[in-house]
């Protein structure tokens, strides 16, 4: 009888989102293939896990149209590298965690050489630049898809697809406990609080923290008690975030952390924030928020003017309800007095409030799936069916 041989899995992670997913999918393969080898792009969470790196995350952590421009050399030639190194390791299965211009790159490259290969977390192709979709179907064997929708986009091009779940709906308890995250941070317990979540990048904090800060200061004249957290990824955005505060609204106190975005999440009552990620982890929390979003001028001036966007919102909890929850505002449309105006509104209005929070719980109950394991058995199922029961079994 011939001897399993160990599952050997390449990845590559986009950022600190895609660490935290990485870590969690290579537990969840383990579980299955208690030997299995794991190496590529990974960050810390997923070096934790067993994870051989080559080369840390946050060397793809890139974004804008345009603002890539100026680094493309430098990603050209590690993407080049990484590619190459797959393409002598030869794994088992390629899993790309987020990241898609640079994940799909490699992909493509290994596809064509035979490898297997995943892409986890969905590029937002649904939104605009569909015509990536001919990308991705000739790139990937599977998408591993966090949000419903996904999967239904998929269908109807042709794409092998998967709905797993989203692991933050895993992650937060259908219940949070205000009191208990009040307690924890030092906040009083009676307090109106209202956090502010300037994004996870330097580039994108230092486009919002002036936003922030201005409705912040406007919030702070119409309600003197208001009392405002700030939890921040890093100590380089919560250096930019509060040296913009300390310019723009020095007389606003805003208590910042680093890290502890849920506990400050549960602690709020009110929520400003970045689009991303943050604005579905504020939604699983169920806190009323306001999302804003801003890009280079350039690359918002593309987005404007031409047909590249096909949806009619750009935050998640609308996405996944199909209808305006929360409101969201981009470039000149980020007005200080209006999204006040918008935030308090959630503060004084109990009933508005109360339905909101039932729309949350509703999404919370429909992306709850233990997103880690269903994307592990459907890693696993794709490499016995390419590479039969001898990997990994």
């Amino acid at each position: 009888m011939q001897a399993s041989l160990p599952l050997r899995v390449g990845l590559v992670a986009g950022e600190a989102s895609g660490d935290t997913l990485g870590a969690d999918l290579i537990e969840a393969l383990r579980r299955r293939a208690p030997d299995a080898q794991f190496f590529g792009v990974a960050g810390p969470k997923m070096q934790a896990a067993g994870c051989l790196c080559w080369e840390p995350a946050e060397s793809f952590a890139v974004m804008g149209l345009f603002e890539v421009l100026k680094d493309l050399p430098r990603l050209m030639k590690l993407l080049s590298r990484i590619s190459r190194m797959f393409l002598k390791e030869r794994p088992d299965v390629f899993v790309g965690i987020d990241a898609p211009d640079t994940n799909l790159r490699i992909a493509r490259t290994l596809h064509d050489a035979g490898i297997p290969t995943v892409q986890y977390v969905s590029p937002q192709v649904w939104a605009w630049r569909q015509g990536r979709a001919r990308t991705i179907r000739a790139a990937e064997d599977l998408v591993l898809c966090l949000l419903p929708f996904e999967k239904r986009f998929y269908d109807g091009h042709g794409i092998p697809a998967e709905f797993v779940g989203h692991p933050l709906a895993d992650a937060i308890p259908l219940q949070v406990d205000r009191a208990a995250a009040r307690a924890a941070l030092g906040l009083p317990a009676a307090a109106a609080v209202v956090a502010l979540l300037p994004g996870s990048r330097r580039g994108e904090v230092t486009r919002l923290a002036s936003d922030m800060a201005a409705t912040a200061r406007w919030m702070q004249t119409e309600r003197p008690n208001l009392v405002f957290i700030s939890p921040l990824a890093n100590r380089p955005t919560r250096e930019v975030f509060a040296a913009t505060l300390a310019r723009e609204a020095p007389q606003v106190e805003v208590r910042l952390f680093e890290g502890r975005a849920q506990a400050a999440l549960t602690a709020a009552d009110v929520v400003l924030v970045a689009s991303g990620t943050a604005t579905l982890e504020t939604a699983l929390c169920k806190r009323p928020m306001v999302v804003i979003y801003r890009l280079g001028a350039l690359t918002a001036w593309i987005l404007r003017h031409t047909k590249l966007v096909k949806t009619r919102f750009f935050s998640q909890p609308n996405l996944l309800a199909d209808r305006r929850l929360v409101g969201e505002y981009f470039q000149n449309d980020i007005v200080p007095e209006v999204i006040g105006a918008e935030l308090l509104m959630w503060l004084d209005n109990a009933e508005r409030r109360s339905e909101l929070e039932a729309s949350f719980a509703q999404i919370h109950a429909e992306l709850r799936r233990n997103a880690g394991s269903r994307a592990a058995l459907a890693i696993m199922t794709l490499v016995g069916q390419r590479r039969g029961p001898g990997v990994g079994a």
